[in-house]
């Protein structure tokens, strides 16, 4: 397995990860008094975001030539630990 391809398999089961994680979210959100359903599902908007930023992501390295991958390799790495990071930061204010 190349490096691109370990890559792109660890993004998708993040991805996979944090969809659970908004499945959980939801859930519990639903269980919530009003004022608190309200802002659960404001987080879970803004975790939808990041998710959807790490989508795109994916998809543009999937797309990606193997010489381009070369290329982008650390802007993509950087780009992917900027979404972790906003996901765990929104993830924050449910725990």
């Amino acid at each position: 397995m190349t490096d691109r391809e370990a890559m792109i398999q660890k993004m998708k089961a993040r991805l996979e990860e944090w969809q659970a994680e908004i499945d959980k979210l939801s859930a519990k959100a639903e269980q919530a008094e009003a004022s608190a359903k309200m802002r659960y599902h404001e987080q879970i908007e803004t975790l939808k975001q990041h998710q959807e930023e790490g989508r795109k992501k994916l998809q543009e390295m999937q797309e990606s030539s193997e010489h381009a991958w070369h290329d982008m390799r650390e802007r993509m790495e950087a780009a992917w630990d900027d979404i972790a990071q906003g996901f765990r930061e929104a993830m924050k204010h449910f725990r």
